[in-house]
């Protein structure tokens, strides 16, 4: 049981919180994008400018750190194999609002396969899922939460899990904007991707969340390959058959990844201290710290969710993405702190010409 209640943590699925918490999310922001000047869609579908939907004050910072660093001579200058840049991926690399989008995942799961599981109906938190009765659900609370993740995370197959993950991102869409979860990805943070790479930095995602899950899509919606994502594991089983071998996931939490698991996971994963991190919370404090205390240069960046209108305002009191630690510290490590509402010209991608 300790192992199940470590999961529930490593999730951070706060049962009640997150369903109040969803209710208002979705109830007080608008469904649309807000409009953007013509003169700055230009400069983004034309690639004009380096980080082009940044407004000028965090571009420049980035912009200026990162000629500073891949200079040669410079003082500053730090090898090819020593440019490693880690980003958290709920609330930094794509939104987590009002629930982390693994748990929409694993709830859309326990639906699709309750026709193979009548039993299931005799579990009042699974058939009160099954009913549309949320409510009921998640007064379950953490046993609730443990049980949706074990029983659609577990018993399949590595291959069988990426299929289903794969297939409910090309189907499942988000209640508030009715976009597929992996387009509610961050055009910003695409550039700063991008633009990383092309001074040949290698850049890993280091998140709380499973790493299976992310695996299954992020090299096509952030150019991350699968080698590259470090994240929390569940337990593995190799299983010899007679056709081939196989592995399978079991529901036993083998590392969390996340707040101080995020430096262990970098260390065993990676191997190097990173030069550059983004996260947007205090889960990613650690890797922040870690990263910013190393020697040379290093660049730490927090991205704050200040837009009220185009994504969800949230930080100190969040059930979700709480930044409490992390904005109080902020100055201290020299992160930069980018205003969400402020900062970014857009939020999402465009569809650009």
């Amino acid at each position: 049981m300790k192992n199940y209640i470590s999961l529930a943590l490593n999730y951070r699925l706060l049962a009640g919180a997150i369903f109040l918490f969803g209710l208002s999310a979705c109830s007080q922001n608008s469904t649309e994008e807000q409009a953007i000047p013509e003169s700055t869609q230009e400069k983004i579908s034309g690639q004009t400018l380096k980080l082009a939907s940044w407004e000028s004050d965090p571009r420049t910072r980035i912009l200026e750190w990162v000629d500073a660093v891949t200079k040669e001579g410079s003082a500053e200058f730090i090898p090819v194999a020593d440019r490693i840049a880690v980003f958290d991926n709920d609330g930094t690399l794509w939104s987590e609002q009002p629930m982390y989008f693994q748990l929409a995942f694993a709830i859309d799961e326990v639906k699709r396969m309750a026709p193979d599981h009548p039993e299931w109906k005799n579990n009042p938190s699974i058939a009160a899922l099954l009913n549309g009765d949320m409510k009921g659900y998640m007064a379950g609370g953490e046993k609730a939460l443990l049980q949706t993740v074990a029983i659609t995370h577990a018993g399949m197959t590595t291959e069988e899990f990426d299929s289903h993950v794969k297939n409910w991102m090309k189907t499942a869409t988000h209640p508030k904007t009715g976009k597929h979860y992996n387009e509610m990805i961050y055009q910003p943070m695409l550039e700063l991707l991008q633009l990383l790479r092309e001074y040949e930095f290698k850049t890993f995602i280091v998140s709380g969340g499973g790493v299976d899950f992310m695996r299954a899509w992020a090299e096509e919606a952030y150019g991350v390959p699968p080698y590259q994502v470090v994240g929390s594991l569940m337990g593995l089983s190799y299983v010899d058959t007679t056709a081939s071998p196989e592995l399978r996931k079991t529901p036993d939490l083998f590392f969390n990844d996340d707040k101080a698991g995020k430096p262990v996971g970098i260390a065993r994963a990676i191997g190097k201290r990173p030069v550059f991190a983004a996260g947007n919370s205090d889960g990613d404090y650690q890797m922040l710290q870690y990263t910013s205390t190393g020697e040379g240069e290093r660049f730490g960046m927090i991205v704050h969710h200040t837009d009220s209108v185009r994504e969800v305002a949230y930080d100190r009191g969040s059930p979700i993405g709480q930044l409490d630690k992390g904005l109080d510290d902020a100055s201290k490590y020299n992160w930069l702190v980018v205003d969400m509402a402020k900062d970014w010209k857009v939020v999402y991608p465009y569809e650009l010409e």
